[in-house]
């Protein structure tokens, strides 16, 4: 029961390159789910650690993402990072809905026809990093414009508006509980600028993200202009976090483990596959995301949980368990596919997956063709990593080639 389980305080402060967090280690090799404190939240919660136990709870209706809305819940930043309308915090059926609206502007095809947009906008950051030669910071000549410009294109955002948006996005990552004003502040911004814009597009759509979002329909169903607004903040948040982050730590990992960069020169056709065997591996961000509440009793993975009680997943030890994937903290490139949670899953999967892993497949693929001599321009650990933000990647990666 609740009462009789030890809680342990969970800082998941960890940012030693890409080592694997140990106290994170040392929960997923527990028997049963552990109770957690995390930095911020009036509450202790529930995490579950293995695969198929994460993947109940990510599918469960006993527990919701909507109940969480308005309470003080046990999470890792001082400002909770989602807005309530946010479609993370939506429950069945009425995140089926957004999801299945918005997702029609990130089907295959759809993404399909951005690659090249894509494409272009990284020969130009590439042609700029070569042109200023070696040594260069690859975090500023790639992982960082690549995603961020990408994003902000297929949203038809006007070019002097980006600085301001990057600017705003950034202080909603901070953790740290003087920084709970500023992000406020920051979101708010963001959510007026977007609700603007998509009344802009509503009156006068283009080529771009928010236009094919409001345009898309289910009979008569349609995104109102709320939830679109929010759904394109998401969409501008995604292009600071997940891409930006993997760029840096792929190229980090394929930098200093030789074995790996040879793999994918020799087999340039297995890119795809490498890719997702990193994402599988790479511990992406610090500790867990956004909880679900328990809307009544319930047995979970041999506890019990209560109705009212928080309960956390964690897609770091999910992407390790040793009964879905044989010697899980080594990174195998002939592992057989098999999906991972780096995007999450079930009702809360990424939509715009398809359009992250285009920009990874373009950003990998173009760097690896174009600099076959690339290497790291200091000593691996001279690489400075972020410790302030919820993420894990490297501050610089300088190379040379």
């Amino acid at each position: 029961m609740t009462g009789e389980k030890e809680t342990i305080t969970c800082p998941f402060d960890f940012s030693e390159a890409l080592e694997f967090d140990p106290v994170l280690a040392d929960l997923m090799r527990r028997d049963s789910p552990a109770r957690i404190r995390l930095p911020y939240g009036d509450a202790d919660a529930w995490l579950i650690t293995g695969f198929d136990a994460v993947k109940q709870v990510t599918t469960d209706h006993r527990l919701s993402r909507a109940g969480i809305v308005g309470l003080d819940y046990p999470r890792m930043t001082a400002e909770p990072i989602v807005s309530p309308e946010s479609i993370n915090v939506m429950d069945p059926p009425h995140s089926s809905r957004v999801r299945h609206l918005a997702s029609q502007a990130f089907t295959q095809p759809q993404v399909d026809a951005m690659r090249p947009r894509i494409a272009r906008l990284a020969d130009l950051l590439l042609d700029e990093m070569e042109r200023q030669g070696p040594p260069a910071d690859l975090v500023r000549h790639l992982s960082d414009p690549l995603p961020q410009h990408t994003v902000l294109d297929l949203l038809g955002i006007e070019r002097q508006e980006w600085p301001r948006i990057q600017e705003s996005v950034h202080q909603l990552l901070v953790v740290g509980a003087d920084n709970k004003e500023t992000a406020a502040t920051a979101k708010a911004d963001l959510t007026a600028y977007f609700a603007k814009l998509v009344e802009q597009r509503r009156d006068s759509p283009g080529d771009d993200l928010i236009s094919a979002m409001a345009a898309a329909r289910d009979g008569e169903e349609q995104l109102d202009d709320r939830e679109l607004a929010v759904m394109t903040l998401m969409l501008a948040l995604s292009g600071q976090d997940t891409a930006t982050c993997q760029i840096s730590d792929i190229t980090y990992l394929l930098l200093t483990r030789p074995e790996l960069m040879d793999h994918l020169r020799s087999r340039p056709e297995t890119l795809t596959d490498v890719l997702h065997e990193l994402l599988r591996h790479i511990p992406f961000r610090k500790g867990v995301g956004i909880p679900r509440v328990a809307l009544e009793d319930m047995e979970l993975d041999g506890a019990r949980i209560r109705a009212g009680d928080f309960v956390h997943v964690s897609y770091l030890t999910a992407n390790r368990d040793p009964e879905r994937y044989p010697d899980p903290h080594a990174i195998d490139l002939d592992r057989p596919t098999s999906p991972h949670m780096t995007f999450g899953w079930g009702g809360h999967r990424c939509i715009a997956m398809p359009l992250a892993m285009a920009e990874l497949e373009v950003a990998i693929g173009r760097l690896v063709e174009r600099f076959p001599g690339l290497r790291l321009a200091v000593a691996p650990e001279d690489v400075r990593w972020d410790t302030k933000t919820i993420r894990r990647f490297p501050l610089e990666l300088p190379v040379a080639w």
